[in-house]
């Protein structure tokens, strides 16, 4: 039994986290990168200023919390987990990672964004058995919306197969354009749900854009402007907004099964903690969803990465 660190720097947030096997205890903290209101984003160049000034403040808290003791680290070294995968940000935790592993002589285990946010889906879900057999997995935020088949891979724990994508514009990026059309604050999620728990339901069904296995979504961007410039409530655009998600979510869901056999399916991503989004599919049947404080950008899936990648499966 032992203590794992886990750090990531992601596009929106910086998070560290330390995973304690024999308390089977996960500490976590995190702060959001700042963005101007107004604004949809951050540039890269941005998010590593922000992340070189916010990592240390991330660390120095979560070891406010735990002594700072720790047996190996994780650290997410890119977005996905092609080898071609590459965003800046991750840079700032790689680096500090990279530090601490040395100064302390300890094992350092890198993996992706991706497979951190699944890992995370599967301890908080209390679903790790999954990983015994294939299963499928969805990533929705606001630069993913992929599934992908997931099968256990003793050398890096999963091997990740590309299923389907969204061909424009992704899930979280509809949420946000949405929300900012409706005068919301970036990330816009929390106050969209809010504002769509508003309505009291729909009159029409939104439907999915699907070709092949993949979705589109610019579409739903225009629609939402469309109501909205003929007067529909805010409330009924935001309900709109998320349904329509939750059926694209769902018809990539039905297609990947129709391919690849009524596999587990586990949802994960800071959009899959939106609990309108999660109810709608849930009518379909039994799926696994992180919980919400594991669903966004957290670094809690990367410590349990290095807990595998260090042996200590049972331990989980």
């Amino acid at each position: 039994m032992a203590r794992y660190l886990g750090i990531d720097t992601s596009n929106y947030t910086t998070s560290a986290a330390l995973y304690d096997t024999e308390q089977h205890r996960m500490i976590q903290a995190k702060q959001l990168l700042p963005v101007k209101p107004g604004e949809a984003g951050l540039r890269q160049r941005d998010a590593v200023f922000h992340h070189t000034k916010q990592l240390p403040k991330i660390l120095e808290e979560l070891f406010s919390q735990t002594p700072p003791v720790f047996d190996a680290i994780g650290v997410s070294a890119r977005p996905r987990s092609g080898e071609d995968s590459y965003m800046p940000c991750f840079l700032c935790g790689e680096g500090a990672a990279s530090i601490l592993a040395v100064t302390h002589q300890l094992p350092l285990y890198r993996t992706s964004h991706q497979i951190g946010h699944i890992l995370a889906a599967l301890y908080s879900a209390e679903a790790m058995h999954l990983l015994q057999a294939p299963f499928l997995a969805f990533h929705v935020s606001g630069g993913t919306t992929d599934c992908v088949l997931c099968s256990p891979d003793p050398a890096q724990c999963l091997r990740i197969t590309p299923v389907s994508t969204s061909l424009d514009l992704k899930a979280g990026q509809a949420v946000d354009r949405v929300g900012l059309m409706l005068g919301l604050q970036f990330p816009c999620g929390p106050a969209l749900e809010q504002l769509a728990m508003q309505c009291e339901g729909l009159s029409v069904r939104p439907r999915p854009v699907i070709k092949g296995m993949d979705c589109c979504l610019s579409g739903l961007e225009n629609q939402c402007r469309r109501m909205l410039d003929t007067g529909t409530p805010a409330p009924k655009v935001a309900l709109y907004c998320l349904m329509a998600i939750a059926e694209t979510v769902y018809a990539m869901t039905r297609a990947a099964q129709d391919a690849y056999g009524p596999l587990p399916v586990v949802y994960a991503g800071g959009v899959m903690s939106n609990q309108l989004i999660r109810r709608e599919i849930c009518r379909h049947g039994k799926v696994y969803f992180a919980q919400p404080a594991f669903s966004c950008d957290n670094a809690a899936g990367v410590s349990i990465y290095a807990a595998l990648a260090a042996g200590e499966g049972e331990g989980l």
